[in-house]
Parts: C-alpha cells; sequence; structure tokens
C-alpha cells in the first residue's frame, strides 16, 4: 500500500474531534489529497470504528466530552498499532507529552496548517508501511544484543523469548539503535531517521518514546540495562 499520489489504492484516515468545523476541514484537505476519510465525535465511536473499519491512520483530538482522545488513544493501544497522530491546543502541552505516553506516535499543534497536516499524515503511514504494519514483512532477518531480539519478520521485540508489542514509532526507534549497538544516536537524528521528516525541538518526543519502549522490556526501567541515555549527547543500545 502507498501514498495516494502515488497509487490507486487508497489510505483510510479515521478523524476524531467534537468540533464538526473542524472534522469537515480536515475530511476537505485529506479528500482532496486522495484519502478515504470516516470521523467519529468522540473517543468511545472512535474505538468502535478502528475495530469494525480498520483505518489506517488515526487524527484524534485530546479534549473532547465524555471519552478523550487520551482514554481512546490507552484503548487503542491495547491490541492495535495504527498510527495516531495527536491534536492538541498551544496551550495544553502537558497533554501532548501525555499523548506520547499513553501511545500516540506524533502530535499535531491547533491551529495548524493544510501543508503541515497533509507532511505529517504522509510521513506516519509511510513510516508505518515500511517499519511497524503487521499486515506485510520486510525481511526475515533478526537482530540479536544479548537476551533481546528483533524480530523484522513480525515486527515484535523478543524479550527473554517473549514477544512484546510495539508501535511502529517503537520498532523504527528500536531498529536503528539496535543496528548499530553501542553507537550513540542524538535525539534529533533518531527522529530525522525514525519519523522521516526535519527534526526541530525534538528531544522531549524521543524521550517519552524511549521511556515507553524501557517499560516494556528493561527489568527495572529506571536503571535500564540496555537501552540507556548519554547525557548531552543522546541514546545508545548496549
Amino acid at each position: 500500500m502507498g501514498i495516494p499520489t502515488d497509487t490507486a489504492e487508497t489510505y483510510t484516515v479515521l478523524v476524531v474531534d467534537d468540533d464538526p468545523n473542524i472534522v469537515n476541514i480536515i475530511r476537505t484537505d485529506l479528500e482532496q489529497t486522495g484519502y478515504r476519510v470516516v470521523s467519529a465525535g468522540d473517543g468511545e465511536a472512535a474505538c468502535a470504528l478502528v475495530t469494525s473499519v480498520h483505518p489506517d491512520l488515526v487524527i484524534m483530538d485530546i479534549m473532547m466530552p465524555g471519552t478523550n482522545g487520551l482514554m481512546a488513544t490507552m484503548k487503542i493501544r491495547e491490541d492495535n498499532n495504527v498510527p495516531i497522530l495527536m491534536l492538541s491546543a498551544k496551550a495544553e502541552g502537558s497533554d501532548r507529552v501525555l499523548g506520547l505516553e499513553v501511545g500516540a506516535d506524533d502530535y499535531l499543534v491547533k491551529p495548524f496548517y493544510k501543508q503541515e497536516l497533509l507532511a505529517r499524515v504522509k510521513a506516519l503511514l509511510r513510516r508505518y508501511d515500511k517499519l511497524g504494519s503487521i499486515r506485510e514483512s520486510v525481511s526475515d532477518d533478526m537482530i540479536r544484543v544479548g537476551d533481546i531480539v528483533l524480530d523484522r519478520l513480525k515486527k515484535q521485540l523478543l524479550v527473554r523469548g517473549e514477544y512484546v508489542h510495539l508501535t511502529a514509532t517503537e520498532y523504527g526507534i528500536l531498529n536503528v539503535l539496535m543496528s548499530n549497538p553501542g553507537r550513540v544516536y542524538s535525539a534529533e537524528d533518531i527522529y530525522s531517521r525514525v519519523w522521516d521528516c526535519e527534526s526541530f525541538s525534538v528531544e522531549n518526543t524521543v524521550m517519552v518514546h524511549i521511556r515507553r519502549i524501557r517499560e516494556k522490556f528493561e527489568i527495572n526501567p529506571k536503571k535500564p540495562e540496555h537501552l540507556k541515555v548519554v547525557w548531552g549527547i543522546g541514546y545508545v543500545f548496549e
């Protein structure tokens, strides 16, 4: 499956926002580019559509009545690695961090430009197809570092004999770091390689994803044995 401008097959994007005007604006921008769009007005409806429609990407607003975007993202992440682009207001910086912590892949601040929205959507879909989709495999290679194995066939992490579920973003980060154990990568370098777009002030975004990855396989995430920070420089897998 490819980007709509390059192939006849079209991605389905689920837009979740309780403001119909915002939904209509995003719908117009995406449909004009060639995407198929479905929408939901709250998190509960979004979770149901993820199960029934199987969208290729979710654009999720944070502030919604009832089941908000954070709660819906947590629910979706229980058994689905679909890429999630979180929408947040400028004044809600803490919500942006929380969005990444509960499983969002990236965030976009309101108000945003059409070009920025489409660039984020395209980058997330490209990364999902390349790194994280469970629908197709790139190779049967495995990267082994001690008792940690990155299974490129299943696109999962094998930790002491047990498979650990990863999102596309988490898989991408580990693929970069484990391919060159012992090499230190800056946050900017990781972001540009995994997010496939220009990096600027991305330290917090990468840090949150690193923390989530540690919690999935380190025995003591606060004192990691493998995925370590080199203060002032970046991250390394040992």
